[in-house]
Order: C-alpha cells, then structure tokens, then sequence
C-alpha cells in the first residue's frame, strides 16, 4: 500500500543522507519528485516509482492541510 503525500510535507526515507539526517520536505512533485534534507538543505532529484519504494512515512503534513479539507 502506497503512503499518501503531497507537496511540502517532511517525510522520512530509509536511508540517510551522507550529512546522516534521514528526513526530507518535498518541495516538487510530478513524474520526478524533489526533496530537500532538512539537515544540510542539499536537493536532490529522484522518479516517482523509486520515491514511492524509498519512502518509510510521512512526519510532518503540511501546514494547512486540515484547513483546506472543510
């Protein structure tokens, strides 16, 4: 089952990035996906089929996701 995600969210990835944080905010989605490490701010590009296989979850929603539900 696939996790749920949108634009802006900080997720968690299985495996670290070299700076050793391993949580990323998204900050572009479409056929490729860009994240950014929170740690360092280095971005990197990767296709949405190996995104979906490394992503563990999602830990921060985005700010006024709830908001704009209602």
């Amino acid at each position: 089952m696939p996790v749920p995600y949108e634009l802006h969210d900080v997720v968690r990835m299985k495996k670290p990035h070299a700076c050793g944080e391993n949580l990323w905010e998204i900050i572009r989605l479409g056929m490729d996906i860009r994240i950014k490490c929170k740690k360092c701010g280095h971005s990197v590009l990767i296709p949405r089929a190996r995104f979906d296989r490394l992503i563990r979850k999602v830990i921060i929603p985005r700010q006024g996701a709830a908001a704009d539900e209602s």
